[in-house]
């Protein structure tokens, strides 16, 4: 089943100090009774971005009803 959610998130690159800021509805395939922990958020956000789940900081992550 497909579960959407509003996130907020930073990716940070290469460069020190620098980050992009991303906000929006995201939708994830997964059992309706699953819940996701941050690490797992972060990793999944990472792999859709091509980086690395370390360049993912997870500001926010609610459940769109």
């Amino acid at each position: 089943m497909r579960k959407k959610f509003y996130t907020r998130f930073l990716l940070r690159s290469a460069d020190d100090g620098f980050a992009d800021e991303y906000s929006g509805v995201v939708e994830v395939s997964a059992p309706a009774d699953q819940v996701l922990d941050p690490v797992e958020i972060e990793s999944l956000l990472a792999k859709n971005f091509e980086a690395h789940a370390d360049d993912v900081e997870l500001l926010n992550w609610s459940r769109v009803h």
